[in-house]
């Protein structure tokens, strides 16, 4: 699936600003920090990219799915003065699929564009572990979108979707994409396989895309598991 990307669930990543602050859990081995501190840069320290990257997308000519701010979150509050300039490139490249997971799901809603929802941006959070999973997913649920997906990446425990997959009594539309995986990068945190097994099965249950990405550190992916499912478009 990737092109430019070691991320399997997207074709490329586009990094309009670089830089971000730790909010949960699932930040403590944050990749990007690894990255910057060895080019002996503050990860902390949020920056525009150069012209050259911020136009990126404006080049990729094919359909594609596009994982924005792999390297930040898009909904950090330093983007204020870019962030309307990086939805105006995702306006004008209607082929291109873009995906925006944050771990800030309290600052969308004021941070959206006029014309939202795009139908060309699925909006996601990253939900490590319970207390995640019910802090960021309603807010999420909340918010229209074209499509909506949670990142249960790293995986730190198990969680229980129910009260947020395709249910009769749901108040608002639920989930349409779970990812899940466990923790990559040296000294990882470990993910019990079934964690993901269960989150599996509440995807079945509800007819819920499931996309499984890895298991911690270097331990193979069981067959149960091997699953790579994307939500129609």
């Amino acid at each position: 699936m990737a092109k430019n990307t070691g991320i399997q669930w997207t074709d490329h990543t586009w990094n309009p600003w670089q830089g971000c602050r730790k909010v949960s859990p699932g930040c403590a081995n944050c990749y990007m920090y690894r990255d910057k501190y060895r080019f002996k840069q503050d990860p902390t320290v949020v920056v525009r990219s150069s012209k050259a990257t911020f136009s990126a997308p404006m080049k990729w000519k094919e359909p594609a799915k596009v994982f924005v701010c792999s390297w930040s979150d898009f909904f950090i509050e330093d983007a204020d003065g870019w962030r309307d300039e990086a939805w105006e490139v995702m306006c004008k490249t209607p082929h291109l699929t873009y995906l925006l997971l944050t771990k800030r799901p309290e600052n969308m809603a004021s941070r959206l564009p006029a014309d939202w929802p795009l139908k060309n941006v699925w909006l996601g959070v990253t939900t490590e572990n319970e207390d995640m999973l019910h802090n960021r997913v309603p807010i999420l649920l909340k918010t229209p979108a074209a499509l909506r997906f949670i990142s249960a990446e790293p995986l730190l425990s198990k969680i229980d979707l129910t009260a947020y997959l395709n249910r009769e009594d749901m108040e608002t539309s639920p989930l349409d994409w779970i990812i899940c995986g466990g923790e990559s990068g040296p000294n990882p945190r470990p993910m019990d396989a079934e964690w993901a097994i269960d989150i599996k099965r509440q995807c079945e249950q509800t007819n819920t895309p499931f996309f499984f990405k890895q298991m911690s550190g270097r331990v193979e992916i069981p067959e149960s598991l091997n699953v790579r499912q994307f939500p129609q478009q």
